[in-house]
């Protein structure tokens, strides 16, 4: 059972893979169209200088790589936590949920990018993480010492 609960998380780590490609896929052309301008940008630039200097469509990819970045990284200490001490059938069920709903939300926002449904993806998989981190915690607690 512990590999089921790992399982999703190797998921996720693909998936995250999956759209550095893809920004990197879209980016890299974007920026050749503009290398003009970009002979004279500063030193040590960072992906947010892009902004308004590239097409939006293009960073929402680079926008969801880094949301790729931040939450997920309490999912993995999460399912690992689980994956120890008590992997139950519910939470394997919330974990691939919470892919499910990162990959979903991923798609949307490097696609389509309408806030309000990023968003209720947002709070769905923020609630199955919730429910995960307090199956992680009283597992914790509970545990014998």
């Amino acid at each position: 059972m512990q590999a089921q609960m790992l399982a999703p998380g190797a998921v996720l780590v693909a998936w995250s893979l999956v759209m550095l490609l893809w920004m990197a896929l879209t980016r890299f052309p974007a920026m050749a169209k503009i290398s003009d301008k970009l002979k004279g940008a500063k030193r040590g630039g960072r992906g947010q200088d892009l902004e308004g200097v590239i097409p939006d469509k293009v960073n929402w990819k680079a926008h969801n790589y880094a949301h790729l970045m931040e939450q997920p990284t309490l999912f993995y200490a999460t399912i690992v936590i689980l994956a120890i001490l008590a992997p139950s059938p519910l939470a394997i069920l919330l974990a691939w949920i919470y892919v499910g709903l990162r990959i979903v939300h991923s798609i949307w926002q490097a696609a389509v990018n309408i806030v309000t449904v990023r968003f209720l993806l947002f709070i769905a998989s923020t609630l199955a993480l919730i429910a995960l981190a307090i199956m992680a915690l009283i597992a914790t607690l509970g545990a014998p010492s």
